[in-house]
This record gives structure tokens, C-alpha cells and sequence, in this order.
């Protein structure tokens, strides 16, 4: 345990300064998030003109509901799918194979360190800009679930991505896979439009999915209640479902890597 928290600690922190030589870009999305907040608050203002609530939210739990996901987006982001695909296609993945740490649990060290830089240049500046200039309040209803939550958002968001980039074992090219997958996965997990305002149907399937658990999840646990497809679980009860959602995605992960490794061929090293 010492040595791979010395690992994830080294790695974490070279990445943290290997990003931080690009801090300024992280400015545009410091920008874009409370503008896209702005567009979302004033849609939604006219959406409930004559109506108290809509998919069970009132309008100041959507327009929290769509800080939240602007918030939760900078702490989550991933970027595993395009670096992973990129050493499969190079041939770079060849000096993992021969490292004593898997790449898996090496790309996730990276996520924590680039992610650690994102709190400081990018959640902090944004939550600010919202607060004072936009006037959303965004306060946790409850702190500790909704921080378990996050954590658990965090590791799922890094799998789901893993597993896109995976696919770069059996494809060519993987670009139009991993755009159509982040269009879905934006989709599917209630980035664009909060799951609870789907068909019936569509909850269902959504429901027994991964996605919802990347940002649904938690941003209903930071709103302080969860209902999707008929189904009302306390904060307790989604998030351990959230753990266990992680574990078996951890598990799918693990198992693919190892199919995937089978058909490395190491072309480009």
C-alpha cells in the first residue's frame, strides 16, 4: 500500500506540473462554464413561465441542478480514452507492459494530478464567477454524501473514458468512436438535460446503465433527494449503489484490458 500510494503521489504530482506549464488555456473554460450556466438559467426561466415544477424540480433546483453538472465538469474531466488510443496507435503502450504498475492504475494517478490543478484554476475561479456574477447560490444539501459522491463520479468518469480508449486494441482509427461516445455519454449520464425529464421508458434502461452514475447521481445527491424511472432511493442508498456501480465497472475494465493486451502487437515502438 505504501509503495503504490508513493506511485500515485509521484505521478500525480508530475502531472500536476507538466499541466501547469498550460495553465492559461484552462481560462477559456473558466469563461465558457457560467456562460453556458447564463444560456441554461435563462431557458429554464422561460420553460416555467405559469408552472412550479417540472420532472419533480422546482426552478431553482434546475438551475442548481445545471451549476452543479458546470461544477462537477471541472472536477471530473477526463482524458484517458485520447491518451490511451494514442499509445495503443504509437506503439508507446509497449513500455507500460514493461513497468511494475499497470497503466490503468498509472493514468489514473495522472487524472488525479491533472484534476487537483483543475480545482485550483478552474472550480474555484468558476464557482466564483457564478456566485458573484451570476447569483447562484450552490450550497450541498448535504456535504459528506455528496462528497462521496463526487469521489465516486470521479473514478466512474475515468473508467467509462478507460473503456472507450480500450477500443483502440481492435480499431484503426478511434476518433469517431470516442466523439460519439462522449455525445452519448453526455446524454446518457444527464449532462444535457436531467435524466427525471426522459420517458418513462428510457429511465428504465438508463437506470440499470453506468452513466447515470458519472454525473446524474451526483449532482441529485447534491440537490439532496434522487428519483429516476419510479425509483426514490435516500442519499445512502445511491450512493452505495454508485460504489457498487464503480466496482463492477472497475472489474468490466480490468477484464477488457486483458483481452485488449492479447492483441497488442506493439507497431510504431
Amino acid at each position: 500500500m505504501r509503495r503504490q500510494s508513493r506511485i500515485m503521489r509521484a505521478v500525480a504530482f508530475a502531472t500536476y506540473k507538466e499541466w501547469a506549464a498550460y495553465r492559461s488555456h484552462a481560462a477559456v473554460s473558466i469563461l465558457l462554464g457560467p456562460a453556458n450556466l447564463l444560456v441554461q438559467v435563462l431557458i429554464w426561466r422561460a420553460v416555467f413561465a405559469g408552472r412550479s415544477e417540472l420532472g419533480g424540480l422546482t426552478l431553482a433546483q434546475m438551475i442548481g441542478y445545471y451549476g452543479a453538472a458546470t461544477l462537477l465538469h471541472f472536477l471530473t474531466m477526463d482524458f484517458a480514452d485520447w491518451n490511451l488510443q494514442m499509445l495503443i496507435h504509437t506503439g508507446r503502450f509497449l513500455g507500460f507492459m514493461l513497468r511494475p504498475v499497470s497503466h490503468v492504475y498509472f493514468a489514473f494517478a495522472q487524472k488525479v494530478g491533472h484534476r487537483a490543478l483543475g480545482l485550483l484554476i478552474e472550480f474555484i475561479p468558476a464557482y466564483l464567477l457564478i456566485r458573484l456574477a451570476l447569483g447562484v447560490r450552490l450550497v450541498p444539501a448535504n456535504y459528506g454524501w455528496t462528497a462521496c459522491s463526487v469521489v465516486l463520479a470521479f473514478a466512474m468518469v475515468f473508467l467509462i473514458d478507460y473503456c472507450i480508449g480500450l477500443t483502440g486494441f481492435w480499431l484503426i482509427r478511434t476518433d469517431g468512436v470516442r466523439r460519439v461516445c462522449r455525445i452519448l455519454m453526455g446524454f446518457c449520464s444527464g449532462t444535457f438535460i436531467p435524466l427525471a425529464l426522459l420517458p418513462r421508458g428510457l429511465q428504465a434502461v438508463l437506470f440499470f446503465l453506468p452513466f447515470q452514475f458519472a454525473a446524474y447521481v451526483p449532482i441529485r445527491v447534491f440537490l439532496g433527494s434522487y428519483e429516476l424511472a419510479g425509483f426514490r432511493l435516500s442519499l445512502p442508498g445511491i450512493v452505495g449503489l454508485q460504489a457498487l456501480a464503480v466496482g463492477i465497472m472497475l472489474f468490466l475494465t480490468l477484464v477488457l484490458t486483458r483481452l485488449g493486451l492479447r492483441r497488442f502487437t506493439g507497431v510504431g515502438a
